[in-house]
């Protein structure tokens, strides 16, 4: 059994792996395979396609047989980008790439592979960077650009997240040797929209991270029921004593504790798992409680909160990047990476109009379906066209063609990589001979 085992790895690479894995059945092996990457999906013997949405809309067998047969499945997302024939009704149209507003150099590079690189980013547009795994990709983007242009900005690190602070799993602090050539022109702000989790406990979730719940919560305490009450805002929030259930402190569910086995979690006996007082709970909006809120997905909440402008365009967004299945309260150790980037790229967009900010993004589409692939890659557009500038590592070839700007990093991994192999428009870059990455863009151009 192995899940998404072609995530993070270049198309060259992935080859190696279906290799490996052809051997395996070959001797006599039977391989069970989850995986987004369709180069690695065409070569199945037997696909199992489940869907046809996300969340409660998902769940559904909607096929299961030899490959050729999906073509017929008119409801299936994967259909849609497997086949050839139907592929090009949903590749992003082809367009003249967008002109740089300006540059970003870098220079006297040195980290782990790199040695005295020196580099040039564009602003303004989207930038793909490419290469083999180990060729030095994520060290020049994730670290030594993070670091520098942080630096620059006041922003140390760059970090979002203040839990990554005292993450003990990050890597041992290494300088990084270069510098920028020039000033920042036009970058006012640094953002990394990574997959780490948008928080480390069960408190956090979509709706308090994105802030639409202070929406909500002041909705609520604008109730003729609360203002009765004296009732304020604060009232409406599980992190509050006055308004959380004590029992269990807001948690919504116990630990208990077994004698010889591990302790397991049960929904809280005096709230059922409402995370709020009896008190709290009396209150209603247009019939609904908070804790009903809470347990709304977000297409649900999207039609209930449809006349709120301040609570509605926050879950608009959500509904653009594919989260609509997602609930509000949903605890935030229970989102999976991909769901937690576009939780936080979906916050972004409601800030996309100020511009200025350069968004730097590690293999943003890894353990997304093509489908939601293409959705997260429409909000980088719109982040792009509001004037702010994108650069992401990705190795999936579709992704890299519609970039209005490729780097490719390479030619191989570790002390044979660490240079720029090619740089401009994916035309040329998919032009370049010695760039590995060439072979593998140039059918999506």
């Amino acid at each position: 059994m192995l899940d998404e085992p072609s995530a993070g790895l270049h198309p060259a690479d992935t080859e190696a792996l279906l290799d490996a894995l052809a051997r395996l059945k070959a001797a006599g092996n039977s391989l069970f395979v989850v995986e987004h990457a369709l180069d690695v999906i065409r070569h199945a013997d037997w696909i199992v396609d489940v869907g046809p949405q996300a969340g409660e809309k998902g769940g559904q067998i909607l096929y299961s047989g030899p490959p050729d047969g999906l073509r017929a499945v008119a409801g299936s997302h994967t259909r849609r980008y497997l086949f050839t024939d139907a592929q090009d009704a949903v590749r992003p149209a082809a367009r003249t790439p967008r002109e740089p507003t300006g540059w970003l150099r870098l220079e006297n590079v040195t980290r782990n592979n790199l040695h005295g690189l020196a580099v040039a980013f564009p602003l303004g547009v989207m930038t793909g960077v490419t290469g083999v795994s180990g060729s030095g990709k994520s060290t020049l983007v994730s670290q030594v650009l993070v670091d520098l242009v942080g630096a620059a900005l006041g922003q140390g690190a760059a970090d979002e997240e203040g839990d990554d602070a005292m993450d003990l799993e990050r890597e041992a602090d290494i300088p990084t040797v270069g510098h920028i050539a020039g000033a920042l022109h036009g970058i006012r702000r640094l953002v990394r929209v990574d997959q780490k989790p948008i928080g480390r406990t069960p408190r956090s979730n979509l709706a308090t991270y994105t802030g639409l719940f202070d929406q909500v919560r002041k909705l609520f305490a604008a109730t003729p029921a609360a203002k009765k009450r004296r009732y304020d805002a604060g009232r409406f929030s599980f992190n509050v004593a006055k308004g959380r259930c004590e029992h269990c402190a807001g948690e919504g569910f116990v630990m208990v504790e077994l004698l010889f086995l591990p302790s397991v979690y049960a929904p809280c006996p005096t709230c059922g798992g409402a995370r709020y007082n009896a008190d709290t709970l009396a209150v209603r909006y247009n019939d609904r409680n908070i804790a009903d809120v809470l347990g709304m997905t977000v297409d649900e909440a999207y039609a209930f909160f449809a006349d709120e402008e301040s609570v509605a365009r926050p879950l608009s967004v959500l509904r653009e990047v594919g989260l609509g299945y997602l609930r509000l309260g949903q605890s935030a150790t229970e989102l999976s990476g991909g769901e937690a980037q576009r939780i936080k790229l979906a916050t972004e967009l409601q800030r996309a109009g100020r511009g200025g900010t350069l968004y730097v993004l590690d293999e943003p589409t890894t353990g997304l379906h093509p489908f939601d692939a293409d959705r997260l890659l429409a909000q980088l557009d719109r982040l792009v066209d509001a004037g702010n500038t994108v650069i992401m590592v990705e190795h999936t070839m579709r992704v890299v063609a519609t970039c209005d700007w490729v780097i490719d990093i390479g030619p191989g991994a570790g002390e044979a990589g660490g240079t720029v192999v090619a740089a401009g428009p994916p035309a040329e870059v998919a032009a370049v001979k010695a760039s590995r990455t060439a072979a593998y863009l140039s059918p999506f151009l």
